[in-house]
């Protein structure tokens, strides 16, 4: 039965809203994952349908003492109409759940015939189209093969590199992204022994383009550079590959449960030069010894996740169909005070600040604020040229969000279906060359002043409440 708490609880917690679908399976020991994750998704494509049979039955009416909560109830009777039965040993939950398995399937057909449907598969919750346009992309991962030794293994299996849309079996060469290959949409690789062994990492091609914009010091012992919201680890192990696995790479999570993922994932991938750190980026002080040396940094901070469309958030789509202002709003503040605060270490050179919306108040608006930041003033920072933020990528920023032509066109969008990846935006600030950086106060004298001076003030930083 544990497998059925398990499952409730994580659609709890995409109930609560606590991350995307993916995100939060993520989260789940990776000995049991494949399994709690198929049922949840299961269940989550006949929702509808299984809600209805719920409630028409009774069911919580009349085993409330047994059946504690609707998503308990969703799983196991998922299980009774849709699959081979409740996977587990008989106790009173079960019995509680078989004693209306009569009553359960009888609301099942009546609700098939007043749906006008013949199979069960009509009933499943529709996927998004744009996802079939989207090919499968897998990033080979440099620290442990080559793409050469990646691209031979794959052909040896009967692959054909003929693009990802030839066949079943066809696979290309990125033209943008070094390292990335894209597959057909259609395969699966949770089973392939170089996905298990960590030699390649399932990473949508735009989010690969946040690591390769920053284009981290390669093969350089003194290089450091910060991944400021790192979990699940994607953009991390691309950064630690892209720095050929030498210098220190800082990889800052705030959240425990994702933490843990984060370690994972970067053990996974034999990320030698990552430290992986449970805290808040915004809590970092910029002259600590150790983070004051970066000189680059990756913000793919919290975000909408309006550009996904090939992950699994369509089968909630309907509970987050209407995108609030406010919580779009909220977003983009705490998306400003990230990059504000990044331009406050002394001695970054560049900044990368990506998300996966569409929405110009979290993208273009930002940078635009950020720019007119005395942050940004006060320490020299300006939009990197078209040149330096893939250049040949045709789809730049929205004019109408920004101050000039030239501004968007230093930006660069994604668009879903249209570009062969999810909804993606991503924008690079580097600082001028000719800034002259003011002379750091000592972190002791400034600290002894603080308290000389405010100790009250202090005190409330101190207990200060982290930002969402």
């Amino acid at each position: 039965m544990n497998l059925y708490f398990e499952a409730s609880e994580v659609l709890n917690r995409i109930d609560a809203k606590e991350g995307s679908i993916k995100g939060i399976l993520a989260t789940l020991p990776e000995n049991n994952r494949a399994r709690t994750a198929a049922l949840i998704i299961e269940t989550l494509k006949y929702k509808s349908v299984l809600s209805d049979v719920i409630q028409a039955s009774k069911l919580l009416t009349e085993e409330k003492k047994k059946i504690t909560s609707f998503n308990l109830a969703l799983v196991l009777v998922h299980d009774i109409l849709l699959a081979n039965g409740i996977q587990a040993g008989d106790g009173p939950i079960k019995q509680a759940i078989l004693r209306h398995k009569t009553r359960l399937k009888s609301e099942f057909q009546r609700i098939k015939i007043k749906r006008g449907v013949k199979s069960d598969l009509e009933l499943a919750q529709n996927s998004d189209d744009r996802a079939a346009k989207i090919p499968r992309y897998v990033r080979v991962n440099t620290s442990m093969w080559s793409t050469e030794e990646a691209i031979l293994f794959y052909t040896k299996r009967g692959f054909q590199l003929q693009g990802p849309f030839s066949s079943s079996k066809g696979f290309g060469i990125d033209d943008h992204i070094p390292d990335l290959l894209a597959f057909n949409p259609a395969l699966q690789f949770r089973d392939d022994p170089s996905y298990k062994t960590g030699k390649i990492i399932l990473q949508d091609k735009a989010s690969c383009f946040s690591a390769f914009v920053l284009s981290p010091p390669c093969n350089n012992i003194n290089a450091v550079v910060i991944d400021a919201t790192a979990a699940p680890g994607n953009k991390t192990s691309h950064l630690s590959a892209l720095m050929g696995n030498k210098g220190k790479l800082y990889a800052f999570e705030r959240d425990k449960r994702r933490f843990s993922t984060l370690k994972m994932m970067l053990a996974k991938a034999a990320c030698r030069n990552v430290e992986a750190v449970n805290a808040d980026f915004l809590t970092i002080d910029p002259s600590h010894p150790k983070y004051s040396l970066a000189t680059h940094i990756l913000l793919d901070p919290s975000c909408s996740g309006s550009g996904i469309v090939n992950r699994l958030d369509y089968l909630i789509e309907d509970e987050i169909e209407v995108v609030e202002e406010d919580r779009l709003n909220k977003l983009a503040a705490f998306q400003l005070m990230m990059i504000k605060h990044a331009m406050k270490f002394p001695n970054v050179q560049k900044i990368v600040y990506s998300t996966c919306s569409i929405h110009a108040t979290e993208n273009e608006h930002v940078v635009g604020y950020a720019l007119q930041s005395d942050e940004a003033k006060s320490s020299g920072f300006k939009l990197a040229p078209r040149n330096d933020v893939l250049p040949t990528w045709n789809r730049r920023g929205n004019v109408e969000g920004m101050t000039g032509t030239s501004d968007a066109d230093s930006l660069v969008r994604c668009s879903p279906g249209e570009d062969g990846t999810n909804g993606f935006f991503v924008s690079c600030f580097i600082r001028e060359h000719n800034y002259v950086l003011p002379q750091a106060e000592p972190l002791k004298k400034r600290k002894a002043e603080t308290e000389e001076v405010a100790p009250e003030k202090k005190k409330k930083r101190k207990n200060k409440v982290k930002t969402e």
